[in-house]
């Protein structure tokens, strides 16, 4: 890895579900909380049981009445049916409480939302964002970027094999099946970075396919989408920088990536127009500095094996001048 441990996580956030960050993930928290004090409840009670009964187990056989025998089999099956019933009517709670959890969880006001399509690829997430008061749509990856006090509806689609898009501050997990489209609806009620995982085996990078969610003041979220829904800047001829562009339009590049502005139109990889703007690089494996991408750059199975980005092979000069050029891409 080109990327030390203790640097990818001062980069990614933590997921933590026990900080609810959004109304969806605190409904979610006050079930689990009942759950876990009605499980440890009842697992305390199993035990006090056995306790009393190896305490009161006999050492040796003892002489009793046919009367005593009587009376204390008569104790124990009302202590099993007492214990049954408190069992049922536990589990029932536990049923209502979900079934209350699940229509509070679909309550959730969403006039004037903001509508993203994800689409879970091995083994990133490309977003969609729809055209939202009259700012373009455009696109991004791994990253989103979301109003606070907004709702947020996300369409879910996979592309190749099944996913589950999670991010446990602000909701539960969800499903996302080849074919089968659906979604999912959040509010962030906190400005934070909240980091998202997939949260299905989905293939041999599964654990690095991680994502990270902002959500921001009103003004800041507009502030970026006015500038991801612009293409890239024009660089004056005659610079390493244009000399870059055109080693990225001419090689294998622009085939799967797509930079709005340029000749690139490749929908295989993530759309990188504005790759420097992004915290990390390949969904969560690096964090985006010069040199973690000159590395992935020239050998990716080195980072995410598995990977189905192909090595690029470069001339020093041509491959500083393609780092030249991708810096600009803010």
């Amino acid at each position: 890895m080109f990327v030390t441990r203790a640097g990818l996580s001062a980069v990614l956030s933590p997921q933590d579900a026990l900080h609810p960050a959004g109304v969806q993930a605190a409904h979610i928290l006050q079930l689990w909380n009942l759950t876990l004090i009605v499980c440890g409840v009842v697992f305390a009670a199993v035990l006090v049981a056995v306790l009393i009964a190896l305490m009161r187990r006999p050492d040796r056989p003892a002489r009793s009445t046919e009367r005593e025998l009587a009376s204390q089999e008569s104790r124990a099956q009302k202590a099993i049916v007492s214990a049954g019933i408190v069992s049922v009517v536990l589990l029932l709670g536990l049923v209502v409480a979900d079934v209350l959890t699940d229509r509070s969880l679909s309550r959730l006001p969403v006039s004037d939302a903001v509508h993203i399509q994800v689409t879970g690829e091995q083994w990133w997430w490309r977003a969609n964002y729809a055209d939202d008061h009259g700012q373009p749509a455009f696109t991004t990856a791994n990253e989103l970027h979301v109003p606070v006090g907004r709702p947020i509806i996300v369409s879910l689609e996979a592309a190749d094999v099944i996913h589950s898009f999670w991010v446990p501050n602000l909701h539960g997990k969800k499903d996302m099946l080849p074919g089968l489209d659906s979604t999912i609806e959040f509010r962030a009620d906190k400005p934070g970075t909240y980091r998202g995982q997939c949260a299905q085996f989905c293939g041999a990078e599964h654990a690095l396919m991680a994502m990270l969610v902002f959500a921001q003041t009103p003004a800041d979220y507009e502030a970026w989408a006015s500038g991801q829904a612009a293409p890239a800047a024009a660089e004056a001829d005659g610079t390493a920088v244009t000399h870059g562009l055109r080693v990225f339009e001419q090689s294998s590049c622009a085939n799967c990536h797509s930079v709005r502005g340029t000749s690139a139109r490749g929908t295989l990889g993530p759309d990188l127009t504005h790759l420097m703007s992004r915290r990390t690089l390949a969904a969560g494996a690096l964090s985006n500095t010069p040199q973690n991408l000159a590395d992935w750059i020239r050998d990716p199975e080195a980072v995410k094996p598995g990977t189905t980005m192909p090595a690029v092979t470069l001339t020093a000069p041509d491959r500083a001048a393609l780092l030249a050029w991708l810096a600009t891409l803010r």
